[in-house]
């Protein structure tokens, strides 16, 4: 298997759900991207397994294989370590659920056949570059998180299982911890903020991810693919998009990296290249516009 190939992989689409797969188990069920895909499958009518940490633990093996049975043909793992900062202090932490619960994931998947569906990040790149990174650039992360990613990655691909891997930025949805809540959150209660404006990436809508990853899925794609929404910004005009989709009068004012240290180096650019994505199934939704659907529907709290 070659990175970025389409397979007879797209054969398991047709015996359930209307041309739809299945069965799909999601790993980390009831997490931001986990809400998401169940969401979709239950809308689309197609037969899924939602898992939570108590049936699939990544920091244990036994759960793996007893859960990962070879009864769903497609594994989706929406399970990670995501504290970025946090990862500085605890790297054999990030390492536990990003790399080696992943690994032992992707050790299942090939032994009962499934094919492994799973979530990277733009992190995994140094922020050097000027263009979009290609899915072939050469992984090297600036931080413990992107590090941990990275050997999940390596991880996959030593395991022999057929896999989809999807590098993704900026996560966000309706629910859950996520900038987009946060701001939204400040901008109701200060009179001014300030946002980083000198690190560029693309914002990227749990819910369009999650359709995004069944259209691949769906042609067969395998190995190695980015998959956000469409555009880029900063965080600062992030912010600023938010705000002006609230109405709100908070000021959002540009600020710099420097002016707000974090124990993890963020990429200064880490804008992915989606141009194989959308060969396959066509241009990824503005940000803009996924943003102002998420906007109208923000969870409170």
């Amino acid at each position: 298997m070659t990175p970025g190939s389409v397979t007879s992989a797209a054969r398991a689409f047709g015996s359930h759900g209307d041309g739809l797969p299945g069965p799909v188990m999601v790993v980390g069920s009831t997490g931001m991207l986990g809400r998401a895909w169940v969401a979709l499958l239950r809308g689309r009518g197609i037969e899924h397994v939602p898992t939570t940490r108590v049936e699939v633990d990544l920091r244990d093996p036994g759960s793996i294989e007893r859960t990962v049975d070879g009864r769903c043909r497609w594994v989706v793992n929406c399970a990670a370590w995501t504290d970025v900062d946090g990862a500085e202090k605890d790297f054999a932490g990030a390492v536990a659920l990003n790399a080696t619960g992943v690994e032992a994931l992707a050790r299942q998947c090939k032994r009962v056949g499934a094919t492994l569906v799973h979530y990277s990040t733009d992190y995994v790149f140094n922020g050097q570059a000027t263009q979009p990174y290609p899915t072939d650039h050469p992984r090297e992360p600036l931080n413990a998180y992107g590090k941990s990613k990275a050997m999940g990655e390596e991880a996959i691909e030593r395991s022999g299982c057929r896999y989809l891997i999807l590098r993704t930025s900026w996560l966000y949805a309706p629910w859950g911890k996520n900038f987009v809540r946060t701001i939204a959150g400040l901008l109701r209660q200060r009179d001014s903020i300030k946002v980083v404006d000198d690190q560029r990436g693309r914002p990227t809508s749990c819910e369009p991810l999650a359709e995004t990853s069944l259209k691949l899925m769906a042609k067969g794609a395998e190995g190695m693919y980015h998959a956000t929404d469409g555009g880029e910004c900063t965080w600062c005009g992030f912010a600023r998009e938010i705000g002006r989709l609230l109405g709100t009068k908070c000021r959002v004012e540009p600020c710099t990296t420097a002016e707000f240290p974090r124990p993890a180096k963020r990429p200064a650019y880490s804008v992915l290249d989606l141009s194989k994505t959308e060969r396959l199934i066509g241009p990824m939704t503005p940000w803009e516009v996924t943003l102002a659907d998420v906007v109208k529907r923000l969870e409170v709290g």
